[in-house]
């Protein structure tokens, strides 16, 4: 996904990204009353990072799902119908991940965040930029969003491998998905000798 400079890393605490804050004063856990938790046999450190990739996988996945459907609603022109009919499986997929990240989230001890305020401050991408556009375009625009997903899903993974394998196995999934339906996309756009053209006529 293109990248922009934002107020990201500033807002990343109040905005809640995985990481635990301090108990508020009066609280249980402030005066001892309750533990807190996570998986058996992961150490609070490692399962705090893991809770907090997986927090920004979360934001990138429901960008995701909001993308999938706002072309699917807004592509128009010649091949309409198959690509509108293509996009809900995958809206549906992607929406699948989407809850079992914020599943793991929760598992591991911590407080998954899918509000919008969340998602557009801890995002590092603009907005999907069309809005009603021929078939083409949207789809080239996909390629470029799920490059983006699939990319930070990747760096997520070197990062999870000597964390937690159960998430690592989760995100390995994921990306078999993700790369599969990125396939969907370059097929259309693809010409007989596998080039995909960077423009694409209006």
């Amino acid at each position: 996904m293109p990248t922009k400079t934002t107020k990201n890393s500033s807002n990343r605490a109040q905005n809640g990204n995985g990481a635990r804050r301090p108990a508020p004063p009066d609280s249980a856990r402030s005066r001892g009353a309750t533990d807190t938790f996570t998986i058996p046999g992961l150490s609070e450190r490692d399962a705090r990072a893991t809770a907090s990739t997986l927090q920004e996988r979360l934001v990138s996945l429901i960008d995701m799902t909001l993308t999938l459907k706002h072309v699917h609603w807004n592509v128009v022109g010649a091949g309409f119908i198959s690509v509108h009919e293509m996009l809900d499986p995958q809206y549906e997929a992607v929406a699948l991940m989407a809850d079992a990240t914020a599943e793991r989230i929760a598992a591991l001890g911590e407080s998954p965040n899918g509000l919008a305020g969340s998602l557009v401050a801890n995002r590092s991408w603009d907005d999907y930029a069309l809005g009603r556009a021929v078939v083409a375009q949207h789809l080239l625009a996909l390629d470029s969003a799920y490059s983006g997903v699939i990319t930070s899903h990747r760096e997520a993974l070197a990062h999870i491998h000597d964390l937690d394998p159960v998430t690592e196995d989760m995100l390995i999934g994921q990306l078999g998905q993700l790369e599969g339906f990125q396939w969907f996309i370059r097929a259309h756009l693809e010409n007989g000798e596998g080039v995909i053209a960077k423009t694409s006529a209006k």
